[in-house]
C-alpha cells in the first residue's frame, strides 16, 4: 500500500511535533504501509461510519488515516486525548 501524508494539516502538525514524535510517525508509518496489522500499531477503527482509522506513534500520540484505494491518507497527527 502506498502512504498520502501531504495534506496541509498533517504537515502542520508534523511541523509542531518535536523531532522525537516525528522520527516515531515515519517508523510507524512505514509499518502501516507494510501491514496494517503490525502490532505496534494498534491500529483500530476510529470512527466506523467515516471509515477513519487511528494507530499508534507511541504511548502518548496517535495518527488518523483513510483507506482509499491502494493507500492510507493520513488525516492528523496528534497527542492522545486522555
Amino acid at each position: 500500500m502506498k502512504l498520502n501524508f501531504s495534506s496541509p494539516r498533517v504537515a502542520a502538525a508534523l511541523k509542531d511535533a518535536p523531532l522525537t514524535i516525528r522520527r516515531a510517525f515515519y517508523k510507524q508509518a512505514a509499518l502501516l504501509a507494510g501491514n496494517l496489522h503490525h502490532a505496534s500499531l494498534r491500529a483500530k477503527k476510529y470512527d466506523e461510519s467515516n471509515d477513519i482509522w487511528q494507530a499508534r506513534v507511541n504511548r502518548d500520540w496517535r495518527f488518523y488515516f483513510v483507506i482509499v484505494d491502494d493507500a492510507y491518507v493520513i488525516l492528523d497527527v496528534i497527542p492522545h486525548p486522555k
